[in-house]
């Protein structure tokens, strides 16, 4: 059996989370099993707005001018820029909690998530 929340209480986690990810936040593109990491993009500041449970993520379109490896983008995880706050988010170029315009990386190309949400469960 699932745990259910009331949807004020959602919020109230989702937005703790917000303030946990702080003025450094880093959203971090990986592949599977977080094997490489392909990009780091930092997240605006706050790194969202909650509404109804939705942490929905602030600034997208976010872009890292230069990737760091190549790759397929299939994994990602939310930094204070040292510490890990969200792991194991979905990667995809037309649904997940993470949009790229492309899932195939090329080390030096541009990354560009052009949106990003996670909903309280």
């Amino acid at each position: 059996m699932s745990v259910n929340y009331r949807t004020s209480l959602k919020s109230t986690r989702m937005s703790a989370v917000v303030t946990d990810i702080g003025a450094t936040g880093k959203l971090e593109i990986w592949t599977a099993g977080f094997a490489t990491k392909l990009s780091t993009i930092n997240l605006a500041n706050p790194a969202g707005t909650v509404t109804s449970g939705v942490l929905t993520f602030s600034g997208t379109p976010l872009t890292d001018s230069s990737a760091a490896a190549s790759g397929t983008a299939a994994a990602a995880r939310v930094t204070d820029g040292s510490n890990t706050i969200i792991d194991g988010l979905t990667v995809s170029s037309s649904s997940g909690d993470i949009v790229l315009s492309s899932t195939n990386i090329v080390s030096g190309q541009p990354v560009t998530i052009t949106s990003a949400s996670i909903t309280h469960g």
